[in-house]
């Protein structure tokens, strides 16, 4: 699983931390996202993927791994 976080996106809203915590957290001096666990164990990869559904402006993009399974 490959995560990208687009900081010129990315508001700060802080969706992908309460959602995934153990992958995301956000940055002190400007709330943006950043990225805990790159890459995120298989049990973290539904909840990779919730966050970046819940990206108000679409800044994480995800890139599953080929042959990956769920």
């Amino acid at each position: 699983m490959d995560i990208t976080i687009d900081h010129d996106r990315c508001i700060g809203a802080g969706q992908c931390a309460l959602v995934a915590p153990a992958v995301f957290d956000q940055r002190d001096e400007d709330g943006l996202a950043v990225l805990l666990a790159d890459p995120p164990g298989d049990d973290q990869r539904a909840a990779v993927r919730e966050a970046a559904e819940s990206c108000p402006l679409s800044a994480i993009s995800v890139r599953e791994d080929r042959g990956a399974a769920d």
